[in-house]
């Protein structure tokens, strides 16, 4: 890909988490940085085995999927995740450019294809307009005690009163309301609004989980610190 320091990205009205399975590292970087200056989360994945078992374990929002990978084809990946995750959108990067392998990949699931060598930009297009098309489907309110999260509209209510919040908190709040009265770690929120392999500090973490409590203090629920593992989100007692 030919990669543009100088093209700046719109930046989009809600954190999403990429999965880039792509086993040429410098590629793979490049595809991540610009996605992570967006204040995405971006998992990079180097072979088929650990993108199957990544996606099949993972909440993620995309998949960009390299067909030519060390181990097996990005298409086996692409069957098999269709196996358990049908709505996951796909979008496929290879060099081959033939109508044939288009086809094939289209049939095979694949919601959107693009050849290299590609332009950031336009993959940055592609990537947006298959969220907006993802986002149509309907929306299942996530809820504890009394407060809400709607993950199509990314709104976080207490007692159906909207509550302001910026990207990363409501994508934290998201966190803490499916994973209700488990105990999470740090480094599972920072995979959660980074991805996997990022570079930002867990203080981050400290500070997001800070800024949430005080959004949420009138509420009917309570983040508890598990000292040296994690937090907890439980309704109040």
């Amino acid at each position: 890909a030919r990669l543009s320091s100088t093209f700046q990205f719109d930046f989009w009205e809600e954190i999403v988490r990429i999965a880039v399975v792509e086993d040429n590292a410098m590629l793979a970087d490049g595809i991540a940085r610009a996605f992570r200056n967006e204040g995405h989360g971006v998992d990079q994945l180097p072979d088929a085995a650990t993108a199957t078992d990544f996606i099949k374990q993972e909440d993620i929002d995309l998949v960009i999927l390299d067909i030519n990978l060390p181990d097996r084809s990005g298409l086996d990946v692409l069957r098999d995740v269709r196996e358990f995750k049908n709505d996951l959108p796909i979008l496929l990067l290879t060099a081959r450019d033939s109508i044939e392998d288009k086809v094939a990949g289209l049939d095979r699931g694949a919601d959107d294809y693009m050849t290299k060598p590609f332009e950031l930009p336009e993959l940055q297009a592609r990537v947006r307009a298959l969220l907006r098309r993802a986002s149509t489907s309907v929306s299942q309110q996530l809820v504890c005690g009394n407060v809400i999260f709607d993950p199509l509209t990314r709104q976080l209510s207490v007692d159906d009163k909207p509550i302001d919040v910026p990207r990363r908190e409501a994508s934290l709040a998201e966190l803490f309301i499916l994973k209700q009265n488990q105990v999470i770690s740090k480094q599972q929120i920072m995979d959660y609004l980074y991805g996997t392999g990022s570079d930002a500090e867990e203080s981050s973490v400290e500070l997001y989980v800070c800024r949430l409590r005080k959004r949420l203090v009138e509420s009917a629920v309570v983040i508890k610190t598990m000292r040296g593992i994690g937090y907890c989100m439980r309704p109040a007692l």
